[in-house]
């Protein structure tokens, strides 16, 4: 407990009012005349969300206070205050952004009770395959802008739209040289090391920049961990005085886990930390884990908390490379260019002995965006858009035989490993000696009527995405600000099957469809600190699978519906940007309706009301930020589903005294009628907040904390994850201007802390992920 006092106690101190004025006297010769200025010193540390630009979503170098939307940009000083190194981190400082672990590797954002897109330098990004996919590096970032709401006209149709995060890539500098060296060691053999430089090759002309990060991370979750490098180089251009050239490359390769948490979370589980032992029982009396097996319940035990859902013996490992090329030219005083241009190759592939395997044996996208924007004039500016983007997946799936519940996983490993019976073979495809894949079509060998296989995510795929948007900015008067902006988007598709079953003729099918968007905002500024704006959007989006491919659906078609994700949002705001005042402050009301993908390739309507706000006080040596955050999000009359329909399927009732189960066995794939209920997995209230004191001009100590309120984790509410907070603190020394010392120490209070496995809560009666214990972080940094 005195961890917990002394945490309250800096909040208390870090809260005192800072208020410090410097005062010039003048005193003229041979003047009888004394003359005392006063104002307010200005100390920002770079901290603040209020002086940062934003580039890409609405325009470039636009303020944040200018901008009709919710939005935090994250600087790369603040990346470093708060630690951040997983997209689960942003939460710490923006408001709704409470995410699933994404099976402990998560790979996109989630925004407003949804998972998000994740962009970079303004084009979208190959991700997970609804969140679970590759990791993400930070080592090419210089800043994170977290935005609210479905992507603008600008970028496109895409695919998530509860919002997104753009990366603002590392440029190289051409007039200095400088770098930067860091090295940090953690609890269980958590090791990193990066090293960033950059120079002018040319003074003033061109610029090189090179950064390098290496992992090698152990884990507090058994059979885990995580081991990657990212070589990251730049390349600025500056051609003339009227334009600018950048070009970068990233190589990212990665050795993760797939760490699905803890199977049967009954709410002893999650209040006490009880697990219900005994393994589940087939049919037919195999104790090997498939649908429909029932547990007799053995006994109650406390299990260790880093006893998980994986597998010494599973294999996952990724390796994708990027390219981005941002040209900005000054064609007149009046118009100006930029083009940018994006390349992405993905490998990937996971063997894992529970049966599951996802192998992406290619994925490439390319994407090139052209703007114009036309002054006409001072207080009218349009922009046009033309855009391309070309997408191609190959990619194996299988996921059909995966089974959690009858796991007991205080028994030996092979309760948790699933090898397949001739049975299920029959009903899958042998890509490689062992390895058993679904086919990307479905087949009636027998012509009983019904198909003979098991169908996932498989798929060989193409698809052109052809885009032209135009938004009109218009300042009527010195106060009043409009945007509107309108964008179609035509898609042309081809899927087919890359491994028909023998004697098969592959199934293919094509699909053409044109999708629109549009948005209209204001900002009207109340006096010189207080900006008022509102916001509406309409969306159609798409809805993928692994990679961005598109699957044959049913009767061996694209199905239309994938291109048939309507998304709108309607929100109003206020922001707080005083030109002479360490403050800023937002506050934002939403209404969101938006389509969730579920893992069937179904789409779920789901709408969301809410309130957000957030507050930034830098000025040294105090820094501070909150964030509060409410939400609620429900099916909008919508049909929803989940692994099983209840925790109490998977038992039987021979044990009432510790659960009193149904028999139905599990898992068992349940359809919910359409309904207005609460979303599970999301929680209603989030309240954040961080601050940092410069004791001297060397030492500094920070905390931050988190409170999430109550939610339930499955559809029927039968679960729930309570009320939870987690304290972090943090110090560090400069023992030379160049040289620090940092130490954060996490979870001080040492919660035992639980979230969701998977977004959308398809596992929430089947699965929970047990939050990180308390853990310290030691990080050496030198610049140069």
């Amino acid at each position: 407990m005195k961890h917990a006092y002394l945490a309250l106690s800096l909040a208390t101190i870090l809260n005192t009012p800072l208020v410090a004025f410097a005062a010039e006297k003048t005193q003229v010769k041979d003047s009888i005349e004394h003359i005392e200025v006063a104002g307010q010193v200005i100390k920002s540390q770079g901290l603040s969300v209020k002086n940062e630009t934003i580039d890409g979503p609405f325009g470039d170098n636009l303020a944040l206070q200018d901008i009709a939307r919710s939005v935090t940009p994250i600087s790369s000083e603040l990346i470093e205050q708060l630690n951040i190194t997983t997209l689960q981190d942003v939460l710490a400082v923006s408001p709704n952004t409470y995410s699933a672990s994404g099976f402990g590797a998560p790979s996109l954002p989630t925004i407003r009770g949804q998972l998000g897109e994740l962009f970079q330098d303004g084009t979208r990004r190959q991700a997970g395959n609804n969140g679970f996919g590759v990791p993400l590096s930070f080592n090419s970032v210089e800043q994170i802008d977290v935005v609210k709401g479905a992507p603008p006209v600008l970028f496109g149709s895409s695919q998530r739209n509860g919002g997104f995060v753009n990366l603002q890539s590392k440029v190289a500098s051409t007039e200095e040289s400088k770098g930067k060296a860091s090295l940090s060691a953690g609890r269980w053999d958590q090791y990193s090391a990066q090293i960033d430089y950059t120079a002018p090759i040319i003074k003033d002309k061109v610029g090189f920049r090179v950064s390098y990060e290496h992992l090698d991370h152990g884990s507090y979750y058994d059979y885990s961990g995580t081991k990657s490098d990212s070589l990251f180089a730049a390349l600025r251009i500056l051609p003339d005085d009227k334009s600018t050239w950048d070009i970068n490359f990233e190589l990212y390769q990665v050795e993760f886990t797939d760490n699905a948490g803890i199977n049967r979370p009954t709410q002893a589980l999650i209040d006490d930390g009880l697990y219900i032992t005994g393994q589940g029982v087939q049919a037919n009396g195999s104790t090997v884990p498939a649908a429909g097996s029932i547990v007799s319940p053995t006994g109650q035990v406390n299990i260790d908390r880093s006893t998980v859902l994986t597998d010494p013996d599973n294999q996952n490992e990724a390796t994708t490379y990027l390219i981005h090329s941002i040209y900005k030219r000054e064609l007149s005083a009046n118009a100006s260019l930029k083009n940018i241009t994006y390349f992405q190759h993905l490998q990937r592939e996971e063997i894992a002995k529970n049966s599951f395997v996802e192998i992406i044996d290619g994925a490439d996208t390319a994407q090139n965006r052209t703007e114009l924007t036309y002054s006409w004039n001072d207080e009218q500016q349009t922009i046009f858009a033309f855009d391309v983007r070309y997408n191609k997946v190959l990619g194996y799936s299988q996921f059909t035989t995966e089974a959690d519940s009858p796991i007991d996983l205080t028994g030996p490993l092979s309760n948790r490993r699933i090898p397949l019976t001739d049975a299920q073979k029959a009903r899958l495809v042998e890509l490689r000696p062992g390895v058993f894949v679904s086919p990307g079509a479905q087949y009636d060998i027998d012509n009983d009527g019904s198909g003979d296989f098991n169908l996932s995510d498989t798929t060989d795929s193409r698809s052109w995405q052809t885009g032209f948007a135009i938004q009109q900015d218009s300042d009527w008067t010195d106060k009043l600000h409009t945007s509107v902006g309108y964008r179609v988007d035509y898609y042309d598709v081809e899927a087919r099957d890359p491994i028909a079953p023998q004697g098969q003729t592959a199934a293919s099918d094509s699909i053409n469809d044109t999708l629109q968007s549009g948005q209209v905002s204001f900002n009207y500024k109340l006096n010189a600190d207080f900006t008022g704006y509102g916001a509406a959007s309409y969306n159609e989006a798409t809805s993928n699978s692994m990679a961005g491919g598109n699957v044959l659906g049913g009767g061996n078609v694209i199905s239309a519906q994938n291109f048939a994700t309507e998304n709108t949002l309607v929100e109003f705001g206020l922001k707080y940007a005083p030109i002479d005042s360490d403050w800023y402050a937002d506050g934002a009301v939403f209404s969101q309706r938006r389509s969730l993908r579920n893992r069937d390739g179904s789409n779920t309507g789901i709408r969301t009301t809410g309130f957000e706000s957030q507050v930034f006080y830098d000025a040294y040596p105090y820094w501070l930020s909150a964030g509060y955050s409410y939400i609620d999000a429900r099916y909008d009359n919508s049909a929803s589903s989940q692994d099983s329909a209840q925790v109490a399927d998977a038992f039987d009732n021979s044990r009432p005294d510790i659960i009193a189960g149904t028999g139905v066995g599990a898992p068992s794939f349940t359809p919910f009628a359409p309904s207005n209920s609460q979303v599970q997995g999301i929680p209603e209230q989030s309240f954040s907040f961080n601050g940092n004191y410069s004791i001297t001009s060397k030492w500094q100590t920070g905390f931050s904390g988190l409170y999430t309120k109550s939610y339930p984790l499955d559809f029927l509410q039968t679960v729930k994850i309570r009320d939870q907070y987690t304290l972090n603190v943090n110090t560090s020394y400069a023992f030379t201007p160049s040289t620090k010392l940092r130490l954060d120490v996490n979870n001080i209070t040492n919660q035992k802390n639980w979230r969701p496995v998977f977004e959308g809560g398809y596992f929430g009666a089947t699965l929970a992920f047990p939050e990180l214990p308390i853990n310290a972080k030691l990080t050496l940094t030198h610049k140069f």
